[in-house]
């Protein structure tokens, strides 16, 4: 996880969070909470390369639209990152 970018790490968040979700699902998701447009251009090439990590795999819904799933690996990188979060985070509201 330490090799992705902030947004690739949003993507697998968003992805993992909603049922088979599909590149649109994410981009909406996306677009909201970063309060702006999110292109294809930098959308799919992203999902691509969380595809080539191995945390995501991607499969075919129709001839125009992929699905995209967390992976066994992408599910345990999530998890280890929510760790390490945790243990300064937590910090934050100890106080």
């Amino acid at each position: 996880m330490y090799d992705l970018t902030g947004f690739q790490r949003d993507l697998l968040y968003v992805a993992v969070g909603l049922d088979e979700p599909h590149g649109l699902a994410i981009k909406d998701e996306l677009d909201e909470y970063y309060e702006s447009e999110i292109h294809h251009g930098r959308l799919y090439p992203n999902l691509d390369t969380l595809v080539d990590k191995g945390l995501l795999e991607k499969g075919k819904a129709d001839r125009r639209t992929n699905i995209y799933s967390v992976t066994r690996r992408g599910q345990r990188e999530i998890e280890a990152r929510r760790e390490w979060e945790g243990q300064y985070v937590t910090k934050l509201f100890e106080e």
